[in-house]
Parts: structure tokens; C-alpha cells; sequence
């Protein structure tokens, strides 16, 4: 249109304009530009295949808006058998999409925050299986108790096997550990080790430490409250079922495994030799993370408090009485003790992942936290000193179970049963049992497959004679014999002036 005005030619205009002369004289005679002539594309292209059944969808809609637009599609489908293709779903997915949008109810509205630099730290725990990380070839599953700061998304993460208390004040507090620093708040979901719910008669409100969960009040446990106070944070939740609110954690959870799985991709194996091992990988990755967030990190820091508090025990205490069958109970779990604290009260460190037995201050024993569903924990070496003096009290003991190592034991000992009386069968395998203690529990249960492998049957002296000798023969010594003569040279050696 410019150049027109310019030279009045049409074809030396729509040649510079690169347009044919045809099109170029629809514009100048409409005088608008193309865009300008552009209308809205209102009308179908095509036959809608859901004309006839579309009415009776959208009343349905109508009645159940949150109604699943593929289970509408389904039900569709088995209405009207041969009439419908599995590729309109997606088309019928838009038309249901359309109709919430013109005709639908109200939807949740999400307003962004802004952070201050050194308000909030926000502590979440997520599962790691989907890592595929072992140790030594096996499975570790296990979950990260995982804490950034929402300013500056800067990160820290524990790894951890339930979401305890213990598990949260462990992460929590190495997280302040390697930051050097306290926030002003903490903020958690709605964790039990975090709150619980009180009766009805509750009435302070959420940030007297309390929060509303249909119509009823929840408060923070004490145990909770007490580790906010010791670092001087002021504790906070999100609502019941809105992990939005506790977005920042949230999103980073996908972006450290992202991360993390990149790193295993360069590392070329997900195996670790020890978990020690795998918690340094873990820590170095989240430190590279850390690193591209200094500049934000540090408008943080300048407004947190140094860390001035003592560091809190990561284990709960209990004093625990040995009963008579060498066994105490720690939260309903049950643990086998050395035979000679029967009698005594111990005090016992309850960790996360494990227990430590003390006695008088002096260490016993550790054994490994178990589930409520894995059973007793009993060691056979706590036991069988008794159990040998008393073999009719294995085959109805409660924890016999407990007493087989191994399947190739559990093999030995349903073998002897067959071969053998029933008393010889217990006291032959509580003296095989008794050697392994004494020994090498490998070297038996080696012992044991070689009488397996060659189909006999493992009495205690077939056993024995397969195993190594415990004490090895002294060697053969040639006898001494005493020459004068070297006495003679080192009286000559002393002669030699220096």
C-alpha cells in the first residue's frame, strides 16, 4: 500500500511486496491489511460425530460436573456399540473440556507468593525407589527427608525409612547443620509426627500451632513443638490435602531425582557398595545443585540467625527391663540380649534405623529398627549356650523360627527330624547351631550344602568332620641346637673399636 502511493503502478507494488497482482488489488480495494481481514473460525470443518448423543452428555455434566470425561466416553461407547472409535476419544475429551469452560462450576484459583530471603523452610519427605538404587546388588529402599528454603530453593535431604519423628528432627537438623543458619519458620504437611488430632473442645487457632481438617482442629505433638523451640523456628502447616501450599518442596522433589538420575546415567550403575557410599553420592549431587544458587542463598543467609544451639540427641531414650527368657521389648518390639543381662534394666538409644543397648553406660550390643509386621528380633548366639543344656525346649520355643540362619539350617534340621527320633533330631542341630556360633556360621552352613549335595544326612559328627578344625596344629619345629662358637663372635664383635 505504501509503495502504491508512492508509484500508483499495481504490479510494481505487488511485485515488491512479493504478491500477485490479484491479491494485491483485494487489499487496496478493501483498504485493510491482511491480518485485518482474517475472520474467526466458527464453523465445522467436518460432521460432529457426537451430535445426536451430545445433549444427554452435557446433562449428565450438568448433574455430576466432576464426572471423568474417559469414563463418560466409555459408557458412551457401551450405549451405542459400534458407533464410537477408541481414536474420538480425544476429541470428545476437548468437547467435554469446552463445555466446562463455557458451562462448568467455578475452579479453584492458585496465587503465586513472594518469599522473603530467611523466612521459610519447608521440610517434606519423599520416597527414592524409583532411583533403582542397591546396595551390594540388593534393593535399598528408603526415603529422603528432603529441606530447601523457599527463597532461594537451596537444599538439603537425609536419607531416612519412615516419616517419624525421629526421622524429621534427623533431617531437619542436618539440614541447619550445613546451612549454619536459622530461618524464621518451618513449615510441614500434616504428618503424624508432626500433629495429631486433639478432642473437640480445641479451640486455638492455626498459628497458636493448630490447623482445621473438616470442621476439627489439629495440634502439633509436644515432642514436635520442643525441637521449633530449641532452634528458635516458628512451626506452620499446610491444609489438609493441599501439597500445593507446600509447592516449593514439592517441585524440587521431581527436580533432584531428575537430577540424580542423570548423575547415575555418567555413573553408569545405580549399585552402591555401602549405604555410606550412596549418602556421599547424594551429597555431593545436591552440593553441585546448591552451588548455581549462591547469589539468592546469600540474601538468605544475611537475614537468618547464626546457629547457636546445641545439637539435639537423634535418638529416643527408654529403660528397658531383660526378662527371664533373655529377651525385652522396645515399643512392642521384641529384641534377644546377651543371657547375662537377664535381670538388669538397660538403657536403650532407639534411632531411626537401629538400637543401641547400653548397660551401666558400657555398649552391648546394636540390632536394626524393625517394622511391627517383620516379627522378633532374636539372635541365636544370645541363646544357644542355654538351649544346648536344655534341648526339649526347642521344638515348641516360641521364636524358633528365629533359630534357623538360614534355609539350608531350616533343611538340616527337618532332615534329622526324618531320620532320626525327635530328641536326637534337637539336640544334633542345637550342637551344629552351637559350633556355627563358635565358629563360622559360613563354614557350617558350607558343611551343610555339601551333605545336602551329597544326600546324607547331616548328623552333628558328619557335620564336624566337614568343617575346618577350629584350632590349627602348632607347627613342627626342628629342635635347637646350641653352638659355643656363636657366643665366641659376638664377644669378638664387642673387641672392634668403633
Amino acid at each position: 500500500m505504501e509503495i502504491f502511493q508512492q508509484t500508483g503502478d499495481l504490479s510494481k507494488s505487488a511485485l515488491r511486496a512479493d504478491m500477485d497482482p490479484k491479491t494485491a488489488r483485494k487489499y487496496l480495494q478493501a483498504g485493510k491489511l491482511p491480518s485485518e481481514m482474517k475472520t474467526a473460525h466458527t464453523w465445522r470443518t467436518r460432521p460432529d460425530p457426537f451430535e445426536e448423543d451430545w445433549p444427554r452428555c452435557a446433562e449428565m455434566l450438568a448433574d455430576a460436573p466432576d464426572l471423568d470425561a474417559k469414563f463418560l466416553f466409555e459408557w458412551l461407547c457401551e450405549q451405542n456399540p459400534g458407533q464410537y472409535q477408541e481414536g474420538q476419544l480425544r476429541t470428545f475429551q476437548r468437547r467435554v473440556g469446552d463445555w466446562r469452560a463455557l458451562h462448568g462450576p467455578d475452579r479453584e484459583v492458585f496465587f503465586p507468593q513472594e518469599h522473603e530471603p530467611g523466612e521459610r523452610m519447608a521440610t517434606d519427605c519423599t520416597s527414592m525407589n524409583e532411583l533403582g538404587i542397591t546396595i551390594r546388588g540388593e534393593a535399598f529402599e528408603h526415603l529422603l527427608c528432603h529441606c530447601v528454603l523457599t527463597y532461594s530453593n537451596w537444599e538439603w535431604g537425609t536419607v531416612c525409612h519412615s516419616e517419624s519423628m525421629l526421622a524429621l528432627r534427623g533431617g531437619i537438623q542436618r539440614a541447619l547443620l550445613q546451612l549454619g543458619r536459622m530461618p524464621r519458620e518451618h513449615w510441614t504437611d500434616n504428618s503424624s509426627a508432626a500433629t495429631h488430632q486433639p478432642g473437640a473442645e480445641t479451640t486455638v487457632g492455626r498459628e497458636g500451632g493448630e490447623k482445621e481438617e473438616e470442621g476439627r482442629l489439629r495440634v502439633f505433638n509436644q515432642a514436635y513443638l520442643d525441637m521449633m523451640n530449641h532452634f528458635g523456628m516458628r512451626p506452620r502447616t499446610i491444609q489438609v490435602n493441599a501439597p500445593h501450599e507446600n509447592g516449593d518442596v514439592e517441585s524440587l522433589h521431581g527436580v533432584l531425582k531428575r537430577r540424580l538420575k542423570q548423575h547415575l546415567k555418567l555413573r553408569g550403575s545405580a549399585d552402591f557398595e555401602s549405604e555410606a557410599l550412596y549418602v556421599a553420592f547424594l551429597e555431593k549431587v545436591m552440593r553441585k545443585a546448591n552451588a548455581g544458587r549462591t547469589e539468592r542463598l546469600k540474601a538468605e543467609v544475611e537475614r537468618m540467625r547464626l546457629l547457636d544451639c546445641s545439637r539435639l540427641a537423634e535418638y529416643h531414650e527408654h529403660d528397658c527391663t531383660v526378662y527371664k527368657w533373655g529377651t525385652l521389648t522396645v515399643q512392642r518390639r521384641i529384641y534377644s540380649v546377651p543371657s547375662r543381662l537377664i535381670g538388669k534394666t538397660v538403657r536403650v538409644h532407639r534411632y531411626e534405623d537401629r538400637i543401641e543397648i547400653f548397660y551401666k553406660g558400657v555398649h552391648q550390643l546394636t540390632a536394626p529398627w524393625i517394622g511391627r509386621d517383620q516379627g522378633p528380633c532374636i539372635n541365636y548366639r544370645h541363646l544357644i549356650e542355654s538351649l544346648v543344656r536344655k534341648p526339649g525346649a526347642f521344638r515348641r520355643y516360641r521364636f524358633q523360627r528365629a533359630l534357623f540362619p538360614g534355609t539350608i539350617f531350616r533343611w538340616a534340621y527337618d532332615r534329622l527330624d526324618e531320620a532320626v527320633s525327635e530328641r536326637t533330631a534337637d539336640r544334633e542341630y542345637l550342637q551344629i547351631l552351637h559350633h556355627a556360633a563358635r565358629t563360622m556360621e559360613n563354614e557350617v552352613e558350607a558343611a551343610l550344602t555339601g551333605c545336602r549335595a551329597d544326600q546324607e544326612v547331616p548328623r552333628f559328627e558328619t557335620v564336624l568332620a566337614r568343617c575346618p578344625r577350629a584350632v590349627s596344629d602348632p607347627p613342627s619345629l626342628k629342635p635347637l641346637e646350641v653352638k659355643l662358637g656363636d657366643y665366641d663372635k659376638l664377644l669378638e664383635s664387642e673387641r672392634i673399636p668403633a
